[in-house]
């Protein structure tokens, strides 16, 4: 007697979780328990870690996100703007900027910013300058198409109903219009500054003396310490999560708020 769709969905799920369980038990009786803990869990390297991942390399990777973000975040607006401007030659600037900072990897952004430009122009960038400059730099593309889009996005008779009440264009897209977008690209805007914390590992190129260490490079250095083994690089990762994490929730947060108001 052939089964009912339902019927082999449920036998199909039971399937997939016996199978799963199966493999799980596979890995378990497997792993070496004891050599895991020592190499990725080890309690005495992990308090050794402390307070420095916090009062140094934690603080730090917030201060490079936070730079970065601020530029990008003004740059990227203006860029939107432009973008979506009836003048001809800023929508080419925009466009021409935005594909280049897509276009190339961050990472020769950073290694430009942090030996090029000083060498070609004979000046001295510091480590905060130089990290807002690239983060702030590559991160604003995205989210100058991000705002483009948010922008889009508001109803044209938003700004038209504006216009009519005698407002200026520059009043109603500040008042109106940029408002109402910032609204709509929060949900991405919160997983560019994800993208942005963990982007900011690439400072170590840099050279950075002991109190300018973020989280990758703590960990990197960590555990070059003996018998360290893999532990600083988990205590790292940890404190990458302590701020991913919530920001992910944030965005999903925005995520519903902004499915609620599109059905209302």
């Amino acid at each position: 007697m052939a089964m009912s769709p339902r019927k082999r969905a449920q036998t199909s799920r039971i399937v997939q979780y016996a199978i799963l369980i199966v493999a799980a038990a596979a890995a378990a009786f497997v792993t070496d328990w004891q050599t895991v803990g020592e190499k990725f869990f080890n309690p005495e390297i992990a308090l050794q870690q402390f307070p420095g991942v916090v009062t140094v390399a934690l603080k730090n990777t917030i201060i490079y996100t936070a730079l970065g973000f601020v530029l990008a975040l003004a740059l990227g607006l203006l860029l939107a703007l432009m973008k979506i401007s009836s003048v001809g030659p800023y929508r080419w600037l925009a466009t021409l900027y935005i594909e280049f900072f897509r276009g190339v990897p961050a990472l020769l952004v950073f290694i430009a910013f942090g030996y090029a430009v000083p060498f070609a122009f004979g000046i001295r960038l510091d480590t905060y300058t130089t990290v807002m400059l690239s983060l702030g730099m590559v991160e604003s593309a995205y989210i100058a198409e991000t705002l483009r889009a948010g922008l889009q996005a508001v109803p044209k008779g938003q700004y038209e109903a504006a216009r009519s009440l005698g407002m200026s264009h520059t009043r109603a897209m500040i008042t109106i219009v940029i408002p109402q977008a910032i609204r709509i690209i929060l949900p991405p805007l919160t997983n560019e500054i994800i993208m942005m914390t963990k982007d900011s590992s690439l400072i170590y190129l840099l050279g950075l003396t002991a109190s300018q260490y973020e989280l990758a490079k703590f960990g990197r250095e960590a555990i070059s310490s003996p018998n360290a083994g893999l532990t600083p690089l988990v205590i790292a990762g940890a404190a990458y999560l302590v701020i991913t994490v919530p920001l992910g929730m944030l965005a999903r947060r925005f995520e519903s708020r902004t499915a609620k108001l599109s059905r209302t």
